[in-house]
């Protein structure tokens, strides 16, 4: 709102943005055309307690964005080319905000850890550590 020359970057869980305070932020930035805001969104559909269609759906989590008066992209969260691309768009669109939705996978690479809502915020322990790595080569 001051005109600085900054952008301003936000990333949130797909559970964290249930909250009214992130939908009244994302009200705020649109209705101020701050177009150095970027919000993007981890989307990988598992929070604390479980899938998050199941705990307060979020579908259509894009076109919310949209109706919010966001420019809103989505995007492969895993893919390098798809993120660089996305965040070069970032800064190009004028008077909205820029919305980026990362389609990702809860513990990707790690079989016993994906899509499993029991390892949010959880550290592995020595084993679990190392069957990860294993799992990793």
């Amino acid at each position: 709102m001051l005109k600085k020359d900054q952008k301003m970057f936000c990333l949130m869980g797909d559970g964290e943005i249930q909250e009214g305070s992130v939908w009244e932020a994302a009200m705020t930035a649109a209705h101020f055309r701050l177009d150095n805001v970027c919000a993007i969104v981890d989307y990988n559909k598992v929070q604390e307690n479980g899938p998050t269609n199941e705990i307060k759906n979020l579908e259509p989590l894009a076109d919310k964005w949209r109706s919010f008066g966001w420019h809103t992209i989505e995007v492969d969260g895993h893919n390098f080319k798809d993120l660089i691309l996305a965040f070069d768009q970032y800064g190009t669109i004028k008077n909205k905000p820029f919305a980026i939705i990362a389609h990702t996978v809860k513990g990707k690479g790690v079989k016993f850890m994906e899509g499993n809502r029991n390892w949010h915020g959880k550290a592995p322990n020595d084993k679990d550590l190392q069957a990860a790595l294993e799992g990793l080569k």
